[in-house]
């Protein structure tokens, strides 16, 4: 029994020689782990069992042991120091590095339980390393990524601006016309959010390429190569130190580094479709980081999502101040096809709603909403230039026209907005209409308009034949040359066809209508028999319309 007892204290407290070696001479590798976790054990095991601290057996066996923990804590600190240094050199591969630090991983549990001053050094060091060398990384980025911007949108690009103002003989060569065109339209743009898992840009080969890109792919990139190297860092740090908290330290500098640049891009941006995407990208990250379930971004995230939303406020409200103040007069060109601003607007508006359409936005549905009323203002304002009411009615169909097509194309439902065009529309070609056939026959509508309105019994007294007969005879004499009168106003005046035929089918079902309640009245007179062979029958007034309808 008592050598039992005996044997497990000896084997607890002796430090045989072989361990000596290898903490005093070894390699620091896997059989030296092994012997610091054993080291570890003596170390504990003397210091907690109340029977060995009285042992006569401990004087001779204490002093070793701590000899042997100064060494082993040395040698450590050297080497992971060492390890550390090298990824400050240039073209390192982080990742790879610290792959293979981690097998070393216990000589950091090591360093906590026996030598937490010198584990608080290792830290500091890693931590300051990291931070350098990240920021420095994404300096060099940055930079790179300068050179690949392509400007879209000045302080002046706004839809109530007039081509001329910007003076577009002058800026010609500054940069192509097309991207002048992306400020107000999503096109092509649209695919940085498609691209949003895309490993991020490598400047020099685009560079080599000499292929520019809007702002919002190089936010894009930049954010993915943060949100990356911040995941790998974070899964470190836990994984090596077992801190999280060590990743706040580590990258508060790239992070500022991101910032300042990012602070000083939006301070110049005013490009409200490219603030818009980046907002969406922000979010579609958010959702990356939160689906690897890695939450070490999301104050940062956030911040750059709250700094997005007042700066795209700010270019969206002087674009709308640039409709609500805009010079009638330098603006009005005598035509009455579709204004340029009116296409600005409805490609505007037809991005935005596009980029709305998954996150049902309420506080943009309000903005586009006063965006709308405001060209509306302007292009009535617009239309009272025309001298002839009829060319305001055509300069508005004209223009809403145009805004429903844009809208729809941006295959998006246009929701509220198109909703509220096509009502408006209507409204305009059912005065068109009026205007068009008052033009032709003024006479004719003021009659069936005076007279047939009342009651059918009494006012056939009223009307006697010398009222009837001049219309019926000028209606017989006039109504096919009318018709292809207004045949040509109509395709003269509207830039839509469809619509334009839309229109005319209108006025002509409008016409037929009239004309219908004239014969019935010439029926009702004394004596209307006698303008029987004047009246032209309805059959050949629709043959006519059909004729016309047959254009489609």
């Amino acid at each position: 029994a008592a050598e039992s007892k005996l044997s497990k204290f000896v084997e607890d407290i002796i430090v045989p020689p072989r361990m000596i070696d290898i903490i005093v001479d070894g390699e620091v590798n896997d059989e030296y782990m092994k012997t610091l976790e054993i080291l570890s054990k003596k170390i504990k095991f003397i210091e907690a069992d109340s029977m060995v601290k009285t042992s006569k057996a401990l004087k001779d066996v204490q002093p070793e042991v701590e000899r042997l923990r100064q060494k082993a804590v040395s040698k450590i600190f050297e080497f992971i120091i060492q390890k550390f240094y090298a990824l400050r050199k240039p073209k390192t591969n982080i990742q790879i590095l610290q792959q293979s630090v981690l097998k070393y991983k216990y000589t950091i549990v090591f360093l906590k339980e026996h030598a937490k001053e010198i584990y608080a050094e290792v830290r500091t060091a890693y931590i300051d390393t990291m931070n350098k060398v990240l920021s420095a990384h994404f300096r060099a980025y940055i930079q790179a990524l300068e050179k690949l911007q392509l400007d879209i949108a000045t302080s002046t690009d706004l839809l109530g601006v007039e081509t001329r103002s910007t003076g577009y003989l002058f800026s010609i060569g500054k940069e192509p016309l097309k991207a002048r065109s992306s400020v107000f339209a999503l096109g092509e743009r649209i695919n940085v959010l498609k691209d949003i898992e895309q490993p991020a840009l490598i400047p020099h080969i685009s560079e080599a390429k000499s292929q520019k890109y809007p702002y919002e792919v190089l936010f894009r990139s930049l954010q993915k190569l943060l949100i990356d190297t911040a995941t790998s860092e974070y899964l470190f740090s836990d994984d090596f130190f077992g801190e999280e908290s060590l990743f706040q330290d580590i990258f508060a500098g790239p992070i500022q580094v991101v910032d300042e640049y990012f602070d000083a891009v939006l301070l110049n941006c005013y490009d409200a479709i490219g603030i818009m995407l980046m907002i969406r990208i922000i979010h579609q990250h958010q959702l990356i980081m939160f689906k690897r379930r890695i939450p070490c971004l999301d104050s940062y995230l956030d911040k750059v999502n709250m700094s997005l939303w007042p700066r795209f406020k700010m270019v969206f409200d002087l674009h709308l101040s640039s409709l609500r103040n805009a010079n009638i007069k330098t603006l009005w060109e005598d035509d009455v096809h579709p204004h340029y601003v009116t296409r600005r607007y409805a490609e505007f508006t037809a991005s935005l709603v596009h980029l709305n359409v998954e996150y049902g936005d309420g506080q943009l549905d309000l903005n586009l909403e006063r965006l709308r009323m405001a060209i509306e203002d302007l292009l009535v304002k617009l239309a009272k230039m025309f001298p002839k009411p009829k060319m305001q009615t055509v300069f508005l169909i004209n223009n809403y026209d145009l805004t429903i097509a844009i809208l729809k194309e941006a295959g998006t439902e246009g929701g509220k907005t198109q909703l509220h065009f096509e009502e408006v529309l209507k409204s305009n070609i059912a005065i068109y209409v009026e205007e068009v056939l008052l033009e032709h026959f003024s006479d004719l509508i003021k009659f069936v308009k005076t007279r047939t309105s009342e009651d059918p019994a009494s006012s056939s007294d009223k009307a006697n034949i010398g009222d009837v007969e001049p219309l019926v005879k000028d209606f017989a004499n006039r109504w096919k040359a009318a018709i292809e009168l207004m045949h040509k106003d109509v395709i003269t005046s509207f830039s839509n066809f469809l619509c334009g035929m839309e229109i005319l089918k209108a006025a002509l079902t409008q016409l037929l209508l009239y004309y219908t309640r004239l014969t019935e009245c010439v029926k009702r007179v004394n004596g209307g028999s006698v303008l029987n062979k004047d009246l032209v029958s309805i059959s050949s007034i629709l043959y006519e319309i059909k004729k016309y309808s047959r254009t489609f």
